[in-house]
């Protein structure tokens, strides 16, 4: 939470010559000011609430009188209003001194999120004289950053998803040798068993999909829209979660497997672009990391060239992973020049995916993700060593 980090914060703000950081919370508008100022899980957040971080001296609070204690458990004056014209009045106090203020604003959207601040505050906070900045960076510093214990649970969690995707796969192995039927829908609760048994939570479930639904890179294979699993099929899984303790870390990965006892030509040859696609995103980072700073649109362009020179391009229609953190979707620099151009450095104690996928519409899609949790000394793939071969589950 915001309140041990309040000192390094401030030199964050000195170093990047900003006056402040403002959070805004109005409901569940920004996870990044929910999560900072410890707020998530709060049902009642139904008036506007500010928390001030200046770059000198005490912070400060604006809150309703009708939710007065909402901030009281983060150090600051506290201001208070009931009216709009003293909402109006006491924000512009809050940010007296502020001109280059940090808030969670992306020029142009371009990072959508750190993008979480409304238009209208934007232009209430401009009449004041206030020129806004990204606060990406410091986002990224102070809510992306793993603990010793944190990057221990993320490990654990890997550890679990890597044995529970194999024994799904068993599964469909036996079931398709003993010409039982089971599908996509089946596996999926199969594997959410698995997580409550390890004692892991998920935030959603898993992707389970064959053939032409492994094509939609997050479909939900549902009761009713599930299709039977059979021989032959090109089966993808992918399964995300962490142990159920406070602040633990997501581990989430993607693995494939052929219903057969060797796949077909036109099956291994994307499974082989894509498993190399994701090998050069690992060896540029294994190559450059702690010696050379990384930028996460420069893993995207390592691994997207593979792809694209195999003539797979326009298939590869996301970007090559997220951030991941105490959410599957972390707050930290994504593997992205793709559907944005993140900028940000990789930091050390941070995590994300590396996910290249093939997904050729009625017919099939590949993909193969691994973790990279980033150490002081190394890069390391979390788990184990990454999926080499497709599967073959009737070999």
């Amino acid at each position: 939470m915001l309140g041990a980090k309040i000192p390094e914060i401030q030199a964050a703000l000195a170093e990047a010559e900003l006056d402040g950081w403002l959070f805004t919370v109005f409901q569940g508008n920004d996870p990044i000011s929910l999560d900072l100022l410890g707020l998530s899980g709060r049902a009642l957040i139904t008036r506007r609430c500010y928390y001030l971080v200046p770059r000198q001296g005490e912070p400060r609070k604006l809150v309703s009188t009708l939710e007065p204690a909402m901030l009281d458990h983060l150090p600051g004056a506290k201001g208070l209003y009931t009216t709009w014209q003293q909402h109006r009045q006491q924000l512009e106090l809050l940010v007296r001194d502020c001109r280059r203020l940090a808030a969670q604003y992306s020029p142009k959207n371009e990072l959508p999120t750190c993008s979480r601040l409304d238009a209208g505050t934007a232009e209430l906070l401009a009449s004041f004289g206030v020129q806004l900045a990204t606060s990406a960076d410091l986002a990224q510093r102070f809510a992306a950053v793993w603990t010793p214990e944190q990057l221990e649970s993320h490990r654990r969690a890997n550890v679990h998803l890597h044995r529970i995707v194999r024994e799904a796969f068993a599964l469909v192995a036996d079931r398709l040798r003993a010409e039982q039927p089971l599908d996509e829908h089946a596996v999926q609760q199969f594997i959410l068993g698995a997580f409550d048994r390890a004692g892991l939570h998920t935030e959603a479930e898993p992707i389970v999909g064959v053939n032409a639904h492994a094509a939609d890179p997050h479909f939900e294979p549902t009761a009713a829209t599930a299709w039977p699993i059979r021989t032959g099929d090109l089966l993808l899984i992918d399964l995300w979660a962490k142990e159920k303790a406070a602040d633990s870390i997501y581990a989430d990965i993607t693995w494939c497997g052929v219903c057969a006892a060797a796949p077909t030509d036109r099956q291994q040859e994307i499974w082989s672009i894509v498993a190399a696609g994701r090998d050069a995103g690992i060896e540029l980072v294994r190559s450059r990391w702690p010696r050379m700073p990384i930028r996460g649109y420069e893993v995207d362009d390592a691994v997207r060239e593979v792809i694209r020179r195999a003539g797979y391009g326009d298939a590869f229609i996301h970007r090559t992973g997220h951030s991941i953190g105490t959410k599957d979707h972390g707050q930290g620099a994504n593997m992205d020049n793709l559907e944005t151009h993140d900028t940000r450095k990789l930091l050390a104690m941070t995590g994300f995916s590396i996910e290249p996928g093939i997904y050729l519409p009625g017919e099939i899609g590949v993909r193969s993700e691994v973790n990279i949790a980033l150490t002081a000394e190394a890069a390391e793939v979390t788990g184990g060593e990454p999926q080499r071969e497709l599967l073959r589950l009737l070999a």
